[in-house]
């Protein structure tokens, strides 16, 4: 049976030439094609997808930021994975509006372990938050907590530091969107001579001292209780007991963290010593039945002192610092 020579050099011209392979420009635009599908520049990686990466000839043309992320765990109440993630999206989504033209040096990606276990078992991920840098050379590092214990701002630093690039400006949401603020700006408008007649009149709620009175002892409380410092770390009003599931844990013992009910508790009692400090010096005085008089300046001490001994033993509990009482040398 004789060969055809047509067919003998067709087959000789497939042996000659070599298979494809995806090159680097191939795996940067598909990378730039699934980026632009998320609003916030997020990419879902998967394990096929982080093999071709991992295998892309060093130094690659691109580094990769990666969060990894556990969905069973966003309901815990002590786990701040939603919060971190949202600064993750806001650091990726800031990256791409600032450099438009620029912006393929970075690729940010979310990894879920349910989809990806193995990736999590390769980069040896035991924890959660975990975020990690993959560099050109395919260098790995992980992030430190310092380096989202700011949110967005701290990942940037971590970023910059590590990868020749220039973040910007982080771009947060606005708190209330621009459609909600022409609404409210409408309704004001729409009010204003109202406003301006009881202004005018004296007759509206920031004419009453009684608003203003308890207006000071709201502001006091939260100024007292660190609920300022609860906004910021985001910390959760309390915790669940790991040993115990039924237990709620609100006094947390350690420097490092203070939960909301904890800082609320210590509110509660400043706020009971300010009011009685108050309520003796500006209505006490007035009372003309001494005895009356005395018995309650002595209640309102017992209070005060109570209330301010109980903060002084949780501090010495959860510090591990005692506070101990100065007395002068000549009353010893």
């Amino acid at each position: 049976m004789a060969i055809s020579p047509i067919l003998l050099i067709t087959f000789l011209l497939f042996l000659l030439t070599p298979i494809s392979t995806p090159s680097n420009d191939d795996i940067l635009s598909e990378l730039i094609h699934l980026r632009s599908k998320s609003q916030l520049g997020l990419i879902h990686l998967k394990d096929p997808l982080l093999q071709r990466i991992l295998t892309i000839p060093s130094p690659k043309p691109f580094s990769s930021l990666i969060f990894f992320d556990a969905k069973q765990l966003h309901s815990k109440p002590d786990n701040s994975l939603p919060s971190i993630k949202y600064e993750f999206s806001l650091l990726s989504s800031s990256f791409i509006k600032n450099n438009p033209e620029n912006n393929t040096q970075v690729f940010f990606f979310i990894m879920e372990y349910q989809v990806s276990p193995s990736s999590f078992a390769l980069f040896d991920v035991k924890s959660l938050p975990h975020i990690r840098l993959v560099g050109v050379k395919n260098e790995s590092m992980k992030m430190d907590a310092s380096g989202y214990s700011m949110g967005a701002e701290s990942m940037k630093e971590f970023l910059e530091m590590h990868v020749n690039v220039n973040v910007g400006k982080i771009n947060t949401p606005p708190v209330i969107p621009k459609k909600m603020m022409m609404v409210i700006g409408a309704g004001f408008l729409i009010w204003s001579p109202f406003l301006v007649k009881k202004i005018v009149f004296s007759d509206t709620l920031l004419h009453n001292k009684y608003v203003w009175m308890v207006g000071s002892v709201f502001v006091y409380f939260f100024s007292v209780a660190g609920t300022m410092h609860t906004i910021i770390r985001k910390a959760p009003l309390f915790l669940f007991d790991r040993y115990e599931p039924g237990k709620l844990i609100i006094f947390y013992q350690g420097s490092g963290m203070q939960l909301g009910a904890e800082g609320f508790a210590i509110g509660f009692l400043y706020t009971i010593v300010g009011l009685l400090l108050a309520f003796m010096t500006h209505v006490l005085v007035y009372m003309k039945n001494r005895g009356t008089q005395n018995l309650m300046m002595a209640f309102g001490l017992f209070i005060s002192f109570w209330a301010v001994q109980k903060v002084v033993s949780l501090d010495n509990w959860k510090t591990g610092y005692g506070i101990h009482a100065y007395w002068p040398s000549r009353w010893i």
